[in-house]
C-alpha cells in the first residue's frame, strides 16, 4: 500500500499553522512524508507533536508513515468529582428513584440488618445521602470516569451493595490510608472493583467507618481542580 495524495492541511487535527510550516519544505501531501524523519520536522515552528501523531496515524491506515514518530500520547484513566450525563450506549447501571431504606428493608433478615447499619455508617461518615444505582447498589456522591480507551461513564463516588453471598463495599481501595486501614478492617478480600465481606459482624465497624471518612475525604476533585 502506498500513503495516499491526501493534503496534509485536510488531515482532521492538523492545524493551519503546521500545514503552512511543512509546505514551505515543499510537503503538502501524505505521500510526501512516508520515509521522512520526524525528528527533523518537529523542528519547524508550528509543528508539534499532536499533528505529528495524526499524521502517522493516516500514514499507517495505508501501511506507509515517518521515521522516528512522535511517541503515542499517554493517557491515563482519569475520574473527577460530579456525573456529566456522558455514558457509553452500552453501560445500563444508572441511578434510580428506588429508596434504598425501602430496598434494603425489603432483604432477608440478616442482609436485611447489615444494610441498614451500613446505611448508617457510609451515611455518617459522607454527611450525603444514598442513592440506588441498578438492582441493587447503593452509591453516595457521583463522579465521572474516562479511561485510557475514551470509555467513559457516570457512577457514585463510594458506596456498597448487600448482596446475598457477600457483602460488596465500593470506592475504599487506592487511597493513602486504604491499605493500612484494610489490614485492620477485619476478614475481607479484595476484588478489582470492591472489597468483599462475608458477614458485617466479621469486620471492625469502626475501622470501616474511618475507612469510608477517609476515602470520602481524600475522593476525586472536582473537574478542573485537579492537579
Amino acid at each position: 500500500m502506498t500513503a495516499p495524495e491526501t493534503l496534509i492541511g485536510d488531515v482532521p487535527g492538523v492545524g493551519r499553522p503546521a500545514a503552512r510550516a511543512l509546505a514551505v519544505q515543499g510537503l503538502t501531501t501524505l505521500a510526501q512524508l512516508d520515509g521522512r524523519d520526524w525528528a527533523e520536522l518537529a523542528q519547524l515552528h508550528g509543528v508539534g507533536p499532536a499533528a505529528g501523531r495524526r499524521l502517522q496515524a493516516r500514514l499507517e491506515e495505508h501501511g506507509a508513515g515517518m521515521l522516528n514518530p512522535p511517541a503515542p500520547e499517554k493517557r491515563e484513566d482519569r475520574v473527577t468529582k460530579g456525573a456529566t450525563g456522558k455514558v457509553a450506549k452500552d453501560i445500563k447501571t444508572a441511578a434510580t428513584d428506588v429508596d434504598p431504606a425501602e430496598y434494603v428493608a425489603g432483604l432477608d433478615a440478616r442482609r436485611s440488618r447489615e444494610g441498614a447499619r451500613l446505611l448508617e455508617i457510609f451515611g455518617e461518615a459522607t454527611g450525603e445521602r444514598p442513592t440506588m444505582w441498578g438492582a441493587s447498589m447503593i452509591g453516595y456522591g457521583e463522579v465521572h470516569y474516562r479511561y485510557a480507551t475514551g470509555r467513559e461513564g457516570d457512577t457514585f463516588q463510594i458506596g456498597f451493595s448487600p448482596r446475598k453471598a457477600e457483602l460488596a463495599l465500593y470506592g475504599i481501595q487506592g487511597f493513602p490510608r486504604s491499605d493500612e486501614l484494610l489490614e485492620r478492617l477485619g476478614k475481607n478480600r479484595r476484588g478489582a472493583g470492591c472489597v468483599w465481606v462475608r458477614k458485617l459482624e466479621d469486620i471492625d465497624e469502626d475501622v470501616l467507618a474511618e475507612l469510608v471518612a477517609h476515602c470520602w475525604e481524600n475522593g476525586p476533585a472536582p473537574e478542573g481542580e485537579r492537579g
